[in-house]
């Protein structure tokens, strides 16, 4: 990473973590252990830590310490519903006399999220991501669509953090559909736009759910 100071650097990899659910809900995040295996002191780990509480992804619990947040999964996935029929809409509106400068953006946009994934910068890829779609978005003009879908997003990050559903399978899948986005804004199709934007969001949110039974199956066999 260019000019990535300790805190920043602790920062990523404790919220990639997170994210990517190597670290799960409930989990105790051990300062000394974090700042031996970054080589770093535990102030900037503390840092980290404190910017994730901010994020409603680490909390402090008594005579513990930093644990893992919880996820609110079932506020998490009416959300993200929700999401994928305003995008959609959104989507087609926007499609409907798209900038042709404004589709350069999102083809290098699409590219840098390429390179974030080979990186395993989930969040990078995910700011890329928020990019891409709030681009799309903006063009809808219609203030009060762009405003619902603002508070939205906002919502969904104050449920688990950006990038939380955003695992290495599914961001491979996210990166072909938004090709196909971008080819759909050029050619003014609005009605396979509504569609596939919707859809776009709608397989994250069953990625999420088909990972979480997974996961629940795994701990029912396990004990």
């Amino acid at each position: 990473m260019v000019n990535e100071n300790k805190q920043q650097k602790v920062y990523r990899v404790l919220k990639g973590r997170i994210i990517e659910r190597e670290y799960v809900p409930g989990q105790r995040i051990v300062i000394d252990q974090i700042a031996k295996e970054l080589e770093t002191s535990s102030i900037p780990v503390r840092e980290a830590i404190r910017q994730l509480e901010a994020e409603r992804l680490v909390v402090y619990k008594r005579n513990i310490g930093p644990v893992v947040a919880e996820v609110n999964e079932s506020d998490y996935l009416d959300t993200v519903y929700v999401l994928a029929v305003l995008e959609g809409y959104a989507t087609a509106q926007a499609g409907k006399d798209f900038p042709k400068e404004k589709l350069n953006q999102l083809c290098e946009l699409n590219q840098l999220m390429e390179v974030a994934l080979e990186d395993f910068d989930i969040i990078q890829y995910s700011k890329l991501n928020a990019a891409f779609h709030r681009i799309i978005c903006e063009e809808c003009k219609n203030t009060y669509l762009i405003e619902s879908i603002q508070h939205t997003w906002n919502r969904i990050d104050s449920i688990r953090g950006t990038g939380s559903t955003l695992y290495s399978k599914r961001v491979k899948e996210s990166i072909t559909e938004h090709q196909q986005i971008i080819e759909l804004l050029e050619n003014g199709d609005s009605d396979k736009l509504e569609f596939l934007a919707r859809e776009h969001k709608i397989k994250t949110a069953e990625n999420f759910e088909k990972r979480r039974r997974n996961l629940l199956e795994t701990n029912t066999l396990s004990t």
